[in-house]
């Protein structure tokens, strides 16, 4: 009995010191909750992506470069955690079209966020067409053919400034990565003598001609750069040059009014539905119910602890899912001290009716939570950002919910060491209005 007293005791003194902690990350600001675009405000970029000229096989790798890419460079701007996400357009809307959405929480000004993205360069290196001659008056992209490599094989650029002929002349200097040093070295190798052409924004830049192998997986961009646009050029490589040409579809924006009502109403909502399951818990179950209060009240707990270390960012959909999820915890404690009264009124003490009715409802409640994990991954694979915030949200509840119930409500109840079968014993763990 000792044991179970000293396990009570130290899961409230674990419970307080995650309630402190929630409450002192939040009130100082030290590391508060991350709230999604919808209740912190900011602003939502849709862009598709021009894959055309990507071989089939390398689309997907394409497009995770490309999310990549946009990613560290808007974190670059200072942006507070971010989210960029593919999304594959429907075959009606866009005969399945590669997408990205961008949410950038607390960037208000569309304008602002659209010239973050569209300050990256996207960089093309393509080979001239056989038998073909440049001519100004042509469209340069018709003289050559698909890239064979573009900025996200670039590891770092740096800009230096010429020697001999072309003395101060500032140059720009891109290295390529592994995959990009071998492809580069077997194109100069096989091309000496041939014209490559290096395409910024779908423009010719420089049209060298190669006169050797390069193996060094470096390559030289000149033009009529002056020293500031050769730096801002090198800046915007390392900041991350596009592996794809993309156009923006649609813009969103949501204010931070809109954001702080969706938060407060979310709180109220939270704070309802915990009354009225609390509520209910304490007049049908008297000190079961209150007991599983207790612990309902350190599952919330727990969870806000762990929204904060993952950390997990909060959306409307996600408040919902915590909602549900307060529900649910309770639902495990509901048949628990159902069964107990089965035990009971088979003529059983409360120790033993406790023993056996843990041990009979835990089958239902491994059942119950197992299938709501499964609907949860299966939300979170395959559903969009909204859904996945819902089942992130809502899968952690439930696991929570389980250790709660089955751990925290069972050590309090033995804790008690409440003994026998008389009316007081039996009225205190009767429910509704019946002893």
């Amino acid at each position: 009995m000792l044991k179970y007293r000293l396990s009570a005791l130290a899961i409230l003194i674990l419970g307080a010191l995650l309630g402190w902690y929630v409450y002192n990350s939040e009130v100082t600001d030290s590391r508060p909750f991350k709230l999604g675009l919808d209740l912190s405000g900011g602003t939502q970029l849709l862009y598709k992506a021009d894959t055309s000229t990507i071989a089939g096989g390398t689309v997907d790798e394409a497009m995770d470069s490309l999310r990549e890419t946009v990613e560290r460079r808007v974190n670059l701007f200072g942006v507070a955690e971010p989210i960029v996400q593919r999304e594959k357009g429907s075959s009606v809307a866009g005969e399945g079209e590669e997408r990205l959405i961008i949410e950038l929480p607390g960037v208000t000004d569309a304008n602002q966020a659209i010239e973050m993205i569209g300050k990256t360069p996207t960089l093309e290196f393509r080979m001239q067409k056989e038998d073909v001659e440049l001519d100004e008056n042509q469209n340069p992209t018709t003289l050559f053919g698909e890239p064979i490599l573009t900025g996200r094989n670039i590891v770092r650029a740096e800009l230096v400034f010429g020697q001999g002929a072309v003395a101060n002349e500032p140059q720009v200097v891109v290295h390529f990565d592994d995959e990009g040093t071998k492809i580069f070295a077997e194109t100069t190798k096989a091309s000496v003598g041939k014209t490559f052409g290096i395409f910024l924004d779908g423009q010719p830049i420089s049209t060298p001609v190669i006169r050797e192998e390069i193996p060094d997986g470096t390559a030289v961009i000149s033009g009529n750069f002056t020293p500031e646009s050769a730096r801002e050029l090198v800046r915007n490589l390392n900041f991350g040059a596009l592996p794809v040409p993309i156009e923006l579809l649609s813009t969103q924006t949501v204010s931070g009014t809109l954001g702080d009502e969706a938060v407060g109403q979310g709180v109220l909502a939270s704070i309802v539905g915990f009354g009225a399951v609390a509520l209910f818990m304490v007049l049908w179950y008297r000190l079961p119910g209150l007991i599983a209060v207790i612990a309902l009240s350190l599952y919330a707990v727990a969870n806000l602890a762990l929204f904060l270390l993952l950390p997990v960012t909060l959306t409307a959909a996600g408040i919902a899912g915590f909602i549900l999820s307060l529900g649910m915890a309770v639902d495990a404690n509901i048949l628990i001290f159902e069964r107990m009264k089965e035990e009971m009124k088979k003529g059983k003490d409360l120790q033993q009716a406790t023993a056996d009715g843990f041990s009979r409802a835990w089958l239902s409640i491994r059942d119950s939570n197992v299938s709501s994990m499964i609907t949860a991954v299966i939300l979170f694979w395959f559903g969009t950002s909204v859904i996945k915030g819902f089942a992130l949200v809502f899968g952690l509840g439930v696991l929570v919910s389980m250790l709660t119930a089955i751990t925290i409500s069972r050590t309090f109840l033995v804790a008690l060491g409440m003994r026998g079968a008389s009316g007081f014993t039996r009225f205190l763990f009767g429910s509704g209005i019946k002893i």
